[in-house]
């Protein structure tokens, strides 16, 4: 059995880009109810990242929760994205394979960041008292300090062209 990649999914754009959107992942749940399998949707059915157990609190809409098979299906995304003329932030997590990362695509540009496996080791799980140690301190829940490790990371990489643009 794959391990399970958990995802979530926040599309930005317009009104009737998220409508268009929301429309599409609305059809993609309906056939993975009916036919049990994962889904994509029909315009790519020439690819194998398949969404699967796909939801979104009711009355959301442009924002999504998924899994997909071992690791994030960012490509499939970004085609969505790109067809519908729509940016998006992905944050993913599979802690089986030690995957945590996130990936935004802004006008075009896509930016993935991706913990490694040093980011893993810099804290330790004290069994005996179910806690992690880092950096000093005590956490009852590494989510804190994967989403430190991941904010460093993503500090660290090479500067997003949009972001950091100013205007003159």
């Amino acid at each position: 059995m794959a391990n399970l990649c958990s995802n979530y999914l926040v599309f930005e754009g317009n009104q009737k880009t998220i409508k268009t959107i929301h429309e599409l992942f609305q059809h993609m749940k309906e056939r993975e109810e009916k036919t049990g399998h994962g889904q994509l949707p029909e315009f790519l059915s020439d690819q194998c990242d398949y969404f699967f157990d796909l939801y979104w609190d009711d009355g959301e809409v442009g924002t999504y929760q998924y899994t997909t098979r071992w690791a994030p299906n960012t490509e499939v995304v970004k085609l969505i994205a790109m067809r519908c003329g729509a940016d998006f932030t992905l944050e993913y997590e599979e802690m089986g394979c030690l995957v945590y990362g996130r990936t935004t695509f802004i006008n075009g540009i896509m930016r993935d960041i991706c913990l490694e496996n040093e980011d893993f080791d810099a804290y330790l799980w004290d069994e005996e008292e179910d806690t992690y140690r880092f950096e000093g301190k005590t956490y009852y829940s590494q989510w804190e300090i994967l989403d430190t490790l991941l904010e460093r990371r993503w500090a660290q990489a090479a500067p997003d062209p949009i972001a950091d643009r100013s205007d003159p």
